[in-house]
């Protein structure tokens, strides 16, 4: 009997899964705090002021975060 492991997506590929479905006229923000392994991202649409992510220690964790937080505010 056969098994389907999925293998995770590495942190890159998750961003540039990311990146694909965030529009391309939307603000996109990522900075890791001094001094810290820790990242914050903000995602949001023009006009718009968005809300950050909490810190993360993956890149990735953080975009997607700020992308589900800001995209129910896209009409």
């Amino acid at each position: 009997m056969g098994h389907n492991y999925a293998k995770p997506l590495t942190s890159g590929q998750k961003i540039e899964r990311l990146l694909t479905r965030i529009p391309p006229s939307w603000v996109i923000k990522l900075e890791r705090l001094p001094g810290t392994a820790q990242w914050r991202a903000l995602a949001h649409a023009p006009d718009t002021d968005g809300a950050w992510s909490e810190t993360h220690m993956d890149p990735a964790d953080a975009l997607e975060e700020t992308w589900r937080r800001n995209r129910t505010v896209v009409v």
